[in-house]
């Protein structure tokens, strides 16, 4: 028997399948319409894996579109997902920042993996992925290439975290003939000081792991352990462990009920 676990976010869709181990996992871009992207994510792992329905002991939703999978068995806080995701990849975890396309937010664990406080920064795109993408955009640099952008550079300072007055500030920048490398070395900068900011405002307990799509950036990974003074869990997969804390709950879940 197998559990999967699905985290529809804002911007990607994400799913693991699980039978106390990792089978497979994938990734799919969310669209309009939450249902079927997280419908179409199911199908797809049972498909690819040769398995039907009756495989699936359990099914949990996560992520912002959780309350449209009418076909999951239970929806669960990606809060308490993200907990269980990343303390079953590191049991010395206890702090998480996660920062995913439209949101960020930072999660304290106790010693059992336990949720005993959260803080996020849902009000606007601030320091998120979005904002990355956007002021990239300007930069016409696509998000994939920005660490062979800023490896080695000094970074330019932006001062706006507002998305729309980071893009003025950004064109301005290159009307004065600032380099484009430096540039998005700088919007790294902001969005590690948006993350710093946020984390102080609850306890930063060691060990902490760093999660969501702007993790996949190991040159903001880097900045962020400078800021910190610290060491910064992260893994290849940094946008499923949503899906993977939720798949985890399921595989627990159907393990009490056997």
């Amino acid at each position: 028997m197998y559990s999967i676990g699905i985290d529809t976010g804002s911007v990607a869709t994400k799913a693991v399948l699980y039978n106390g181990n990792i089978i497979d996992m994938l990734i799919v871009p969310t669209g309009w319409s939450p249902k079927s992207s997280s419908k179409n994510a199911f199908e797809i792992l049972i498909d690819r894996n040769n398995l039907c329905e009756n495989d699936i002991s359990k099914i949990i939703g996560t992520g912002y579109g959780r309350i449209s999978m009418d076909f999951a068995d239970k929806t669960i806080t990606e809060i308490s997902c993200h907990a269980k995701g990343a303390y079953s990849l590191n049991s010395n975890i206890r702090t998480i920042l996660d920062i995913g396309g439209q949101d960020s937010k930072v999660i304290n664990l106790d010693s059992k993996g336990n949720v005993v406080n959260f803080i996020m920064n849902d009000k606007c795109a601030a320091g998120t992925g979005k904002f990355l993408e956007v002021t990239l955009n300007n930069l016409g640099i696509d998000v994939n290439d920005i660490d062979d952008f800023c490896r080695n550079e000094k970074p330019v300072n932006i001062s706006s975290m507002c998305t729309v007055f980071a893009e003025s500030e950004i064109i301005s920048l290159l009307a004065q003939g600032k380099p484009k490398e430096q540039i998005a070395t700088g919007i790294l900068y902001s969005i590690a000081d948006k993350a710093c900011s946020l984390l102080n405002r609850v306890n930063i307990n060691e060990q902490i792991a760093f999660t969501g799509g702007v993790a996949k950036s190991k040159e903001l990974k880097n900045i962020l352990e400078t800021k910190l003074r610290q060491s910064i869990f992260s893994t290849e997969d940094t946008q499923i462990i949503g899906a993977l804390g939720a798949a985890v709950i399921g595989w627990n879940l159907y393990k009490k009920d056997s």
